[in-house]
């Protein structure tokens, strides 16, 4: 059966029949899980330079998705 290595310890462990794949075990799944919750895990981005007009566009939008 082919091994991986758990992306959160770096242990070895069986792809197949697991569970908790690509984890080792259900710690490392819920210690990932905890850091993407917590905003640890996060694109780069350029803040947007909007102005009141490009406001009032997506808002006029938005109501218009709300009806």
């Amino acid at each position: 059966m082919p091994k991986v290595k758990c992306p959160q310890c770096g242990k070895e462990t069986e792809f197949s029949g697991n569970e908790f794949r690509p984890f080792c075990s259900e710690r490392c799944k819920l210690l990932d899980f905890g850091a993407w919750a917590d905003g640890d895990y996060a694109v780069p981005a350029d803040p947007a330079n909007l102005t009141s007009e490009d406001v009032a566009r997506i808002e006029a939008a938005l109501e218009k998705t709300d009806e």
